[in-house]
């Protein structure tokens, strides 16, 4: 909106500085974080009040996580709001990458709002049926999808130019890819700050290889796509990080709020359809390895479980099974934090090693 107010105004004087994605980045970062830390306390105050016993705690669990009954859930509200406020404020709203990275956010959120409150209020964990929630996501990430595609090869990693043309393939594999990084984050999202702080790095990156990808300079240079404004996307990224960082203020151990599926399956899905609009799909999956890796352990968990009755890890997803061998919460949160930032680091070295 103040683009668009600022190009009206022919960029003249302080307005200017709205034409330079640098400062708007900045602006969207602080503008979300500010947001976020301002209606924070009051959100969670709403939510506790409303949702009286808060998300249920699996029984099965932990039994330190026992002591986290009654903290409310949904937070992932507050980010959305944030991020939203930020986005319509800072961005170019003439951009189709704006609308289909909003449609990612919003519709998944809408679909981890559904979830949440029926969990909440049956006070059970099953929440909305897996193949209708599955079934809402493909159609969210469908309609991104055809927002944003005009180029339908896979592009590979470390090697300069080299793709594998996809045809009509691609866009059944750009939904995969979304709605699989919305899920991923979903289920990386299990103890206190573990998943909000990989996202911020996450999305931290991308604001990087998005800025980079809509320069034709930098992307000749680097030998990746060159993708015509997308630049814009580093400021998404950049509020993506801001509102992360506001809940990260009220999720830090001890939480006072739980983001829930409202904002892991909005966020996972937003670095989704980010990565599939700068066409660093397969850089997704190294950058977001911690979200992977999660994913993978309840993948294999389930699949040997059921053929023969042994568990490969003490409990699924795996930063759970951790837990289960004695290690304390906050070591597993940090540590897997680490992880994040070296798999951040081997991300944007793709894109100097071609």
């Amino acid at each position: 909106m103040l683009y668009i107010f600022a190009q009206w105004l022919h960029f003249e004087g302080l307005t200017n500085l709205i034409r330079y994605q640098s400062f708007r980045s900045g602006a969207a970062l602080l503008t979300a974080l500010a947001i976020g830390l301002l209606i924070g306390p009051r959100f969670i105050d709403m939510l506790r009040l409303r949702q009286g016993k808060g998300q249920p705690i699996r029984a099965d669990g932990p039994q330190s996580h026992l002591a986290k009954r009654g903290t409310p859930t949904m937070g992932g509200l507050m980010i959305v709001v944030a991020l939203s406020i930020a986005l319509l404020l800072w961005m170019d709203l003439n951009s189709r990458y704006v609308w289909a990275c909003l449609v990612v956010t919003l519709g998944f959120g809408m679909i981890g709002f559904l979830d949440d409150y029926d969990k909440v209020t049956k006070y059970a964990h099953k929440g909305v049926s897996a193949r209708l929630r599955l079934l809402g996501e493909f159609v969210v990430a469908g309609i991104a999808v055809a927002l944003v595609t005009t180029d339908t090869n896979l592009y590979v990693p470390v090697f300069s130019n080299l793709y594998i043309p996809l045809g009509p393939v691609y866009y059944l594999f750009a939904a995969f890819v979304i709605v699989g990084a919305g899920n991923a984050v979903n289920l990386t999202d299990g103890l206190d700050g573990l998943a909000i702080m990989p996202v911020i790095i996450a999305a931290g990156t991308f604001a990087i290889i998005a800025y980079l990808a809509g320069r034709a300079d930098y992307a000749h240079y680097l030998g990746i796509p060159h993708v015509p404004k997308a630049g814009e996307l580093a400021i998404f990224c950049a509020a993506v990080m801001g509102a992360g960082l506001a809940f990260l203020w009220f999720n830090a151990p001890p939480a006072a709020v739980f983001m829930g599926d409202t904002g892991s399956l909005a966020l996972g899905g937003t670095l989704g359809v980010i990565a599939v609009s700068v066409h660093h799909e397969i850089v997704l999956g190294v950058v977001g390895g911690l979200f992977v890796m999660e994913a993978v352990s309840v993948i294999v968990q389930v699949f040997v479980y059921k053929r023969t009755g042994k568990r490969v890890f003490r409990m699924a997803p795996i930063h759970h099974h951790f837990e289960q061998l004695g290690w304390q919460e906050s070591t597993v949160v940090i540590r897997f934090w680490i992880v994040s930032i070296v798999l951040a680091l081997l991300g944007l070295a793709t894109l100097k090693v071609r």
